[in-house]
């Protein structure tokens, strides 16, 4: 088959899948040649081995199946940076740059500021603050060791050496030490949201917080307080219809200036709080 027709095959199977169907049929096939998508478009009469066509297909058939084609390739642009991407961890989304972006408008260009990132998965956050922010200290924690070696490798590939990663149970492995900045994306879906049945590959633990989606927010206002010089933020990341919620649940826990920001779709986003 050619290269044209193989692209304009898969592009059919993936229209109900995708809302690019071209364009991941053309990602899938550049990967399977091993060459970039600039190749499909100046060879487009070339006829595919055996081979190659073998791997096109097998990865067409994933994401016919619903696969994120970040899983079928393996890595995901985040902040302008490329990052692996494993099923230990969700892809990064693109409104989670707005939890990036507030968080580097808060962390002065030279001060040595200590951040702490919590489910830190993939690592996107703290690897794209760390990248902007060179004098500052990072601590990247989460529960599960196959994320956290998705992280590390990130962090290496770009030459990241001021995240320090650490495994364990949201702030348990951290209890003994103190920051000026905390940030999260926690798991924020409710046990019986139906938007799970399109999540089915990504990593169950890091999606649900329990029937209501709020368990893990709770235990980060109850427990990052402690973590935060006095004036410290947090900077938390949240469901779209959570914002009430979630300002409850801070001000319960003694959380003052509350605020929410909106991602670029105008949906409450990002929750930011100050330590009294």
């Amino acid at each position: 088959m050619k290269i044209d027709a193989a692209i304009e095959n898969a592009r059919e199977k993936l229209e109900t899948v995708s809302d690019s169907p071209r364009l991941d049929a053309e990602v899938l096939l550049a990967r399977a040649l091993d060459l970039p998508r600039s190749y499909l478009f100046a060879h487009p009469d070339e006829v595919l081995d055996d081979a190659s066509m073998e791997r096109f297909l097998h990865a067409v058939e994933q994401r016919e199946q619903g696969m994120p084609l970040s899983y079928i390739t393996g890595e995901k642009e985040f902040w302008s940076l490329s990052l692996e991407v494993s099923q230990a961890v969700l892809v990064p989304r693109p409104e989670t740059e707005l939890l990036v972006e507030l968080a580097l408008g808060e962390i002065p260009r030279n001060d040595e500021y200590s951040v702490l990132d919590l489910g830190t998965g993939s690592g996107a956050i703290t690897i794209a603050l760390a990248s902007e922010r060179p004098a500052c200290r990072f601590v990247a924690s989460d529960l599960s060791p196959a994320a956290l070696a998705v992280a590390r490798h990130n962090a290496m590939k770009h030459g990241l050496a001021n995240i320090h990663f650490v495994e364990g149970d949201w702030t348990a492995p951290v209890a003994d030490q103190r920051f000026n900045l905390i940030v999260s994306n926690p798991p924020y879906v409710g046990a019986g949201d139906p938007v799970l049945s399109r999540l089915r590959f990504e990593p169950k633990e890091a999606l649900v917080a329990g029937n209501d989606g709020l368990d893990a927010i709770r235990t980060l206002a109850r427990n990052c307080r402690r973590l935060l010089e006095r004036g410290g933020l947090l900077l938390l990341e949240h469901g779209a219809k959570q914002q009430a919620e979630v300002a409850g649940i801070l001000a319960d826990e003694g959380w003052i200036g509350v605020q929410n920001f909106k991602d670029l779709s105008g949906l409450p986003r990002v929750m930011r709080a100050v330590r009294g």
